[in-house]
Order: C-alpha cells, then structure tokens, then sequence
C-alpha cells in the first residue's frame, strides 16, 4: 500500500500497488476479493472512492481522472474464477474524462489474456449509477444488475455488482462479471471470485 497525490500536494490517498504482475508498478483503483465492501453505491462515493486500500476499494473517478489526464496510461484487468483459472484483458490506452462529461471512458488497444474484450464494448460510455443515470436507453442499468460502470445496452459486463459465489443460480447478472469469459460461453450468472482494474503510465 502506497500513498499517492493525483490532484495535488494536499490529496494524499493510499492505494495498492501491483509490483508483480504483467511487469509491475501498477496502481490498482478497482479490486474484489472477498465480498467484504459493497459495492452497491450512489454518484458521490463512485466519484470519491471507499473501501481500504489493503482490501476492496475503489478508487475514485476523480483520482482515477486527474492520474489519467497527466500522461498516457495503459489498462490491465485481472480475474479469477472460483475453480483457481486466473486470466486478464489489457489495453494499451486508458483515460476517463472530467465529471463535466460524465467520467466518460476512452480506452483502446486490447490485448487478450484469455479474457476477452469485454470493457471494449463500454468505449465512450458515460458512468452510471443507480442515482444518476446517463444512458440513452430506457433501463437505468446500475439499478437494474445492482452495480457501477460504463454501461452499454445495458450490459457486457459487472465488474461492481453484488459478490456471489460463483454460479448459484442468484438473479441473472447481478453478480461480479466480466461478459467475455464467463458468461458467454459458460453461465450467464457466473461471478467471479477476483477482478482488479490497474493503470500505469505507458512505459
């Protein structure tokens, strides 16, 4: 656990920082592993970020917004199924815009480590929570599969959604899912044990 300063001398949080994997030194702002926050939460705690650190956490929009306006950033997902079978997704640019244009996501350049290409699907999309809704659709989606994200249509992909155990017959996709590699070709219910989302400056 590090503490870093995206929007000044004075912004001091704490992060996790991945050492090991893919290379090293990337800052994670998403991670599950256990169930033990919830995830289920409105506009203003997706925008500041909650959890710890040294557990489950999100990181903020606007921290993730102010590291990714500095310099190009690369993207790299992390999961693990209940049965031990760990892959990844990366992608070789990554950036959220200002809140003014609703955190939108810009990211590109995928590389499939078994994952699939679900986040590709979010590409210019809006976040959205259950209070505050920026989809042209007719479904508020974050209310719909219990969750926050950069939905499209109003799915693809959970990675914020209620921790399960695995495929338990639980209502369909409200669960922490990743579209492409579970889901599709497997059980559409099936969440996962882990997922984390890591950023480091394009080396």
């Amino acid at each position: 656990v590090y503490t870093i300063y995206p929007t000044g001398s004075t912004s001091g949080i704490q992060v996790y920082c991945d050492m090991d994997s893919h290379g090293g030194k990337w800052t994670v702002f998403q991670r599950r592993m256990d169930g033990t926050v919830n995830f289920y939460r409105n506009w203003n705690d997706y925008k500041l970020g909650f959890g710890n650190a040294n557990g489950e956490y999100w990181l903020g929009l606007e921290n993730i917004y102010s590291l990714t306006q500095k310099k190009p950033y690369e993207l790299v997902v992390d999961m693990e199924d209940f049965e031990g079978n760990k892959v990844y997704a990366r992608y070789t640019s990554f950036s959220v815009g200002p809140e003014s244009d609703g955190y939108r996501l810009n990211v590109g350049g995928f590389i499939n480590g078994g994952a699939g290409n679900s986040l590709g699907q979010f590409n210019g999309n809006n976040w959205q929570t259950f209070d505050h809704y920026q989809h042209a659709g007719p479904e508020n989606c974050a209310r719909l599969f219990l969750g926050a994200f950069w939905y499209w249509r109003c799915y693809y992909g959970n990675p914020n959604g209620v921790y399960i155990w695995g495929a338990n017959g639980s209502n369909y996709e409200v669960g922490v899912i990743w579209y492409h590699w579970k889901a599709q070709y497997i059980q559409p219910d099936y969440s996962l044990k882990a997922i984390s989302m890591m950023i480091r400056p394009v080396q």
